[in-house]
């Protein structure tokens, strides 16, 4: 399944012949939309009806990585289906890194048991060497990290061999390049490529579905439309810790069995930053997320 669209149907891949099947009516929500039932890389079992296709069910998915919707009622999102790895794309500039998202993001990753890895793009910007930072607190934390430019090439051969025999989900804020990293990954794509606003530093969107794109033998990008937020799905506040897996090795140590690592005395998770074990920003991220989930949960 390369991309859903126009509510009931649904553009499907057969080994390089793509067509549009319709999806059963019996498949779909209450409300008669695609919903959560058939997304970006299911598996979608077709047959031929008349003159038309016809989505008639979907294998069972070994891993799901979804959202919070939009909007004030908590309704999940799935974004993609049977996932080798997440592949969050920030800049270091232009629009500048956001801990809270990135952050967010690797917490769902976790969450879905989809391995991620963090990409640092613009790097040809950053004259003050952020990025070294920012990659060895992620590599502390267990994930691999990649400081590239898409504009110039510096970097994407690593990367390139990293997404080698793997289904990669690409997301990021928006304006970070995500766009035009693939068209280099994947030439002869031309996504549409957007810009930063000059007002508000944000970006344009310029992907406005998910797509399931081929880029030789065995490589798989699936492109989505990009975030300004990312709400988490499944995941609390009292289990957020779980979903740091840096942390995990200390939880259960501290002095108190209800510690918050905060400000307790006999925290084993602070010592673990005093000592260099654990990133700082990484704590602080943690504290200001769980405070986000408390309010939202009540």
């Amino acid at each position: 399944m390369t991309r859903v669209d126009f509510g009931a149907v649904a553009l499907v891949d057969d080994e390089g012949r793509r067509f549009e099947a319709i999806v059963r009516g019996r498949l779909m929500g209450h409300n008669k939309s695609l919903g959560n039932t058939v997304v970006v890389g299911d598996r979608a079992l077709c047959a031929r009806e008349a003159e038309r296709w016809m989505v008639e069910g979907v294998v069972p998915r070994r891993n799901a990585f979804s959202r919070r919707a939009s909007g004030t009622r908590p309704i999940e999102q799935v974004v993609a289906a049977n996932l080798d790895q997440i592949v969050l794309v920030a800049s270091i500039t232009d629009p500048p890194f956001r801990a809270g998202l990135a952050d967010r993001v690797l917490s769902q990753a976790e969450h879905a048991g989809v391995p991620a890895r963090l990409v640092l793009n613009k790097v040809d910007l950053d004259d003050a060497h952020v990025a070294d930072g920012l990659l060895e607190d992620y590599a502390r934390a267990g994930y691999a990290g990649h400081a590239i430019s898409a504009r110039t090439g510096l970097g994407l051969d690593g990367l390139r061999h990293a997404c080698r025999a793997r289904r990669s989900l690409f997301i990021g804020h928006s304006g970070v390049g995500k766009s035009t990293l693939l068209n280099t990954l994947a030439p002869g794509l031309a996504l549409i490529e957007g810009a930063v606003n000059a007002k508000t530093g944000k970006g344009r969107h310029t992907t406005t579905a998910a797509w399931l794109l081929k880029a030789g033998e065995g490589v798989e990008l699936i492109d989505t439309p990009g975030v300004r937020s990312f709400g988490l799905w499944g995941i609390g506040s009292r289990d957020l810790e779980q979903n740091y897996p840096e942390f995990r090795r200390y939880l259960g140590t501290c002095r108190f069995g209800d510690c918050r690592h905060a400000s307790e005395p006999g925290c084993a998770l602070r010592a673990a930053v005093e000592s260099g074990a654990v990133a700082a920003r990484r704590l602080a991220s943690f504290h200001q997320l769980r405070e986000e989930l408390m309010a939202e949960e009540g």
